[in-house]
């Protein structure tokens, strides 16, 4: 059979109903309005380069679940809090179709200035990265930050860091806590209330994954956790540092209130909300103590750790 014949002369034209199809997308910012643009003008490069990594073990990173041993962080305060506290990243992903919001407009910035590649993609592509990274159908509302696995500070580091600050110590450690939302939430209130970080057991306890970051509204940017591969061991050295030890538990006798420890120098042990304190870590705590409710049979570890913080923060301010 004969090849067929190229079409010769002019091409027909639409005749205009495929003109809706070259308009741009309603949202999508113009060039001059993207703060990342200009930059990669300047540089002369379709991309830019990754900086190198932040090696300073006080920034966290993020735990990873892709080939490389990185894993997406999503949405827009998320990504803001960990690109503000200089979190190691090697990619920005900019959905092309975002109305104006300034947490865009200044992630885009600070990932510009820390050398961190930005990287615009559709939603559907988007949607595809956080898939592939282990969180379908995640909320990313058009931004994702690329980082590496979480880097946790050595328990020594932590109360140094502690020891070495303006205020009396206070460290909340977690006890078979293995809720990431609960860790998250933990250290949003943590953070909110003075604390110098998080102690968590290395097994059977929850750890710094996307969804406790997220969770954490960023806190988790801030806040340095430690891990500790005994944390009786580990609790019993904070106290010959001179920290005292107190578990919160719904079974205990004496009552949140009549904690004089507060102004001191301060460990607060919150346990898991099914079985509380384990034995050898009740055992290890100088004072427990509860928080009296009614009406229930017991409160979330995150809530009961943001009452203890609040009590705790009202103390040491009040001077009692």
């Amino acid at each position: 059979m004969p090849a067929k014949k190229g079409k010769k002369g002019p091409t027909k034209g639409s005749g205009g109903k495929g003109k809706s199809a070259l308009e741009g997308k309603k949202g999508t910012l113009p060039k001059e309005q993207r703060h990342w643009y200009p930059k990669k003008q300047r540089s002369g490069a379709g991309k830019q380069q990754p900086g190198p990594p932040v090696s300073s073990p006080d920034v966290p990173g993020a735990s990873g679940r892709d080939g490389g041993g990185s894993e997406l962080l999503v949405g827009r305060n998320p990504v803001l809090e960990a690109l503000r506290a200089g979190a190691p990243a090697s990619r920005l992903f900019l959905a092309n179709s975002l109305e104006p919001d300034p947490r865009i407009t200044e992630a885009a910035r600070l990932a510009g200035d820390a050398g961190v590649e930005i990287q615009e993609v559709t939603r559907t592509q988007l949607d595809n990265h956080c898939e592939s990274s282990g969180q379908p159908g995640a909320a990313h509302q058009g931004i994702a930050l690329k980082v590496p696995p979480y880097r946790y500070q050595h328990p020594d580091d932590l109360l140094d860091t502690a020891q070495e600050s303006d205020t009396p110590p206070l460290i909340v450690a977690l006890d078979s806590v293995t809720d990431p939302h609960n860790l998250g939430a933990v250290a949003r209130s943590a953070a909110a209330f003075g604390a110098h970080g998080l102690l968590i057991p290395e097994r059977r306890s929850a750890g710094v994954t996307m969804a406790s970051w997220k969770t954490s509204a960023g806190a988790l940017a801030r806040l340095p956790v430690a891990q500790a591969t005994n944390l009786t061991r580990t609790l019993e050295g904070y106290k010959q540092a001179g920290l005292f030890v107190a578990g919160l538990d719904a079974g205990a006798d004496t009552r949140l209130d009549e904690l004089g420890l507060a102004t001191g120098p301060l460990v607060v042990v919150i346990g898991s909300e099914g079985k509380g304190l384990s034995r050898l870590v009740r055992e290890t705590c100088d004072i427990v103590v509860g928080i009296p409710i009614s009406g229930a049979e017991s409160l979330n570890a995150s809530v009961a750790a943001g009452i203890a913080l609040y009590e705790t923060a009202r103390r040491r301010t009040s001077g009692q």
